[in-house]
């Protein structure tokens, strides 16, 4: 049964809590049968299947190679009014250390982030719409593949997403384990920066290390490489931006060549920001800087910089709605509406560089909870229903019905 804390407000709470065992059940059985971005059959063919059972108005498969899209008719939709609402269903490629049942039984895959419980809330606001039907409008469930790397989003519109789904506006959320169960947060603005990868590839001159004298050490000139784009962001940018830097791994030599020094080095990392003028300026200093500096050791550096995922930026009107519905649920004590942006990054921004939208984050967690991509990370049940009412919510009062429709 549900903790008290959390009970929800409305109709919707109240109907899907009645089947939230079905939700459990459903969600563990995708957490144990995790799969990679567009790799996600068993995933899409269950989603499918629950969707059929619904008794939603349409069902549309291969969106974005394994991506699911489904209709929900309003009992008008003389508004003409269309909103979406997406989950993520991808999981990651890292062993699970958990010992409960329902752990992944897929060899180094598992659902480190959640999105076994964010399908599963959505589905949930599909057998609720379904069912009741109280909108005047269109409900259009995105269920989308390839979120971890893969740009699913963007796939799906390449596929058509918004040309065939119109929607007006689109809404996301994420389950955030710093938070506590019960409660929704939300910002006007930034919610995950932008992503990018950058690879420098240094190329010097190897040799023998018992005679350094007649080589380019191109590990060397990385170490100096390392500490110099520390400085880009304390130096470059304004203290009231938000930037980060980071080289995540080096590869150069050999490991068993311990007196060798190689001819080249590879250093990859990625930069997060919120910006695009800031992310501009970095990739420019980036490729000046490495250069400059490998040049002063008579060796040659090249960046390669990949734009992978822009920022998510919330449109002020839906974040503002967004989280209305939240304090319709949850009271406006469990309501954050000024969340502080993450230097993650999310690929529903996409989505919201092409629709108005807002995208949430729903508490799941709290002290001693395993952050995402974490091991030991599993997703909280007990919030499934009141993410289902959340994502049923949106629809409904986004497309309201007329006062004189008979109940």
């Amino acid at each position: 049964m549900l903790a008290p804390r959390l009970k929800a407000n409305g109709r919707a709470f109240a109907q899907i809590a009645q089947f939230h065992p079905e939700l459990i059940a459903f969600r563990r059985d995708l957490h144990a049968h995790p799969e990679l971005g567009f790799e996600e059959v068993y995933t899409s063919g269950r989603v499918v299947a629950a969707l059929k059972l619904c008794g939603v108005d349409e069902v549309h498969t291969g969106i974005g190679k394994t991506g699911v899209v489904a209709v929900v008719k309003g009992r008008r939709t003389t508004s003409g009014r269309m909103i979406g609402l997406r989950a993520d269903m991808d999981a990651l490629p890292i062993t699970e250390l958990n010992d409960f049942a329902w752990k992944s039984a897929r060899t180094g895959l598992m659902h480190g982030c959640g999105h076994d419980g964010h399908t599963t809330m959505l589905l949930g606001a599909a057998r609720y719409l379904a069912a009741s039907r109280e909108f005047d409008g269109t409900a259009v469930l995105i269920f989308q593949p390839g979120e971890e790397g893969y740009a699913g989003a963007k796939a799906m519109m390449e596929d058509g997403l918004f040309e065939r789904f119109p929607v007006q506006a689109v809404y996301g959320m994420h389950n955030w384990p710093a938070m506590r169960p019960g409660t929704i947060g939300v910002n006007p603005g930034p919610m995950m920066a932008a992503a990018d990868r950058i690879t420098i590839e240094i190329t010097g001159k190897g040799g023998h290390g018992a005679h350094a004298y007649l080589t380019i050490d191109p590990v060397l000139v990385a170490g100096h490489i390392i500490t110099a784009v520390q400085s880009i962001v304390s130096r470059n940018v304004k203290p009231l931006d938000s930037a980060v830097i980071s080289l995540g791994a080096m590869h150069a030599g050999d490991m068993g060549a311990f007196s060798v020094i190689p001819g080249k080095a590879v250093l990859v990392g990625t930069v997060r920001t919120f910006s695009p003028q800031v992310q501009d300026m970095i990739e420019q200093r980036l490729h000046e800087l490495c250069s400059a500096v490998a040049l002063g050791f008579g060796a040659s550096a090249t960046v390669h910089y990949e734009r992978v995922y822009p920022a998510t930026i919330n449109t002020a009107d839906e974040a503002g709605f967004a989280a209305d519905v939240a304090e319709s649920l949850v009271g406006p004590d469990h309501v954050v509406r000024d969340l502080d942006p993450s230097m993650g990054a999310e690929d529903f921004a996409f989505m919201l560089q092409s629709k108005p939208g807002a995208y949430l984050r729903i508490g799941q967690g709290g002290e001693g909870s395993c952050f995402l991509h974490n091991t030991r990370y599993d997703f909280n049940d007990d919030i499934l229903p009141l993410g289902a009412a959340l994502h049923a919510g949106l629809a409904e009062q986004a497309m309201p019905l007329a006062a004189d429709v008979a109940p």
